[in-house]
């Protein structure tokens, strides 16, 4: 039986602040990367990695980059594994997301918040079948005994777990937390089919890295935009 572990990413000053970071150029604070290297330790610790895939954003190649080298494996990226694509709602506020655009609010009008599709972005339903085609594609892939590390975001680890426990789109968010570096390991049967062995461990990061409210980080963007977590109505909560 294979393995796949897939985890999130560490802190950015985005997450801090509370904005919609969507697939935007954030990097990790410093705090962030300590939890990244405290996060590569356990798992070269616990597992014999063969491969790591990474989302292709900057802040979850700052998260794979130590990991791949503890592990002694060349990442490799997929864009698949990307938040979900807020388009021109990216840089607001979750206040302003949600008090402004209620038609995101899974808590408000439930469904019909999956459906909606930000102008230039995606809804909650393409993101969760982007995530699932690549998931699905990974664990066809994954041979038996092999162990595969993903790097990736808080909404794109809500929809692949919400899936896999049989959960509604809104408990999938509303029912889940994600730590920053949170391990989740997922046994492949030799069909593909995915099972939750554990989720959300953030025994690492809460051990081994003090708060540090002051750290900072080069917070430059382009174009590119990735959403994992904004509050707790949408898929962007825990981003």
């Amino acid at each position: 039986m294979g393995t796949l572990v897939v985890v999130r990413h560490g802190e950015t000053m985005w997450n801090r602040k509370q904005r919609v970071q969507g697939w935007a150029a954030v990097g990790l604070t410093d705090r962030g990367h300590r939890q990244a290297a405290a996060l590569a330790d356990r798992i070269a610790e616990e597992y014999a990695v063969d491969r790591v895939v990474s989302s292709d954003l900057r802040r979850t190649l700052e998260t794979a980059r130590p990991l791949a080298r503890a592990v002694d494996c060349e990442p490799t990226t997929d864009r698949r594994w990307r938040e979900r694509d807020f388009g021109v709602l990216q840089g607001l506020s979750y206040g302003e997301l949600f008090l402004g655009h209620p038609e995101f609010t899974l808590t408000e009008v439930g469904y019909a918040a999956a459906q909606a599709t930000p102008e230039r972005g995606e809804s909650l339903l393409d993101h969760r079948e982007r995530v699932l085609d690549a998931a699905t594609d990974l664990g066809a892939d994954i041979d038996t005994d092999e162990t595969v590390v993903v790097v990736t975001h808080g909404g794109s680890l809500y929809l692949l777990l919400g899936w896999i426990k049989a959960f509604d789109i809104v408990a999938t968010i509303m029912e889940q937390e994600q730590g920053n570096c949170a391990i989740n390991e997922l046994a492949v049967d030799g069909d593909g089919t995915l099972t939750v062995e554990r989720e959300n461990d953030t025994q690492h990061v809460d051990s081994t890295v003090d708060d540090d409210t002051d750290s900072t980080v080069d917070d430059d963007t382009d174009s590119t935009v990735d959403n994992d977590t904004a509050s707790d109505t949408t898929d962007e909560k825990n981003e």
